[in-house]
């Protein structure tokens, strides 16, 4: 996969799917960061920029729609792979429409999540993060 150890962002309200993300993904060789909220990840990006991050559509406060929003506002150029529990065609179309790099519906397989990070991080900002 990846030669480097590019940092990924994990945020999502359930405590069972950060777990197992990070465990998997420092397991593929990954650095993975979790946040329990959109909020604590939109806290931590002055101090550090992930490669990438793995957003939750619906999460009490901000939902992953309005974490994505703000940092297109912000002006972080961090690609996105939202992740849903919920079927809805209409949400994936909206999500792709915005330039998200991959729309999974939980549960996908660990190939599935691992290809779509590998695009994302291929796809990064090469100025490190901000517009």
């Amino acid at each position: 996969m990846l030669t480097n150890r590019p940092l990924i962002a994990i945020v999502d309200d359930d405590e069972a799917i950060l777990r197992a993300l990070r465990r998997l993904l420092r397991a593929c060789g990954l650095q993975a960061e979790t946040f329990a909220s959109g909020r604590a990840f939109l806290d931590m990006l002055p101090r550090q920029v992930p490669a990438c991050v793995l957003l939750d559509v619906q999460m009490p406060g901000l939902d992953g729609w309005e974490v994505q929003a703000e940092l297109a506002t912000s002006g972080w150029r961090v690609p996105v792979i939202f992740i849903t529990a919920h079927e809805d065609a209409a949400a994936q179309e909206r999500a792709m429409s915005t330039g998200v790099v991959a729309f999974l519906h939980k549960p996908f397989t660990d190939q599935c999540l691992l290809e779509a990070i590998d695009a994302a991080v291929r796809r990064g900002p090469a100025d490190g993060g901000t517009v």
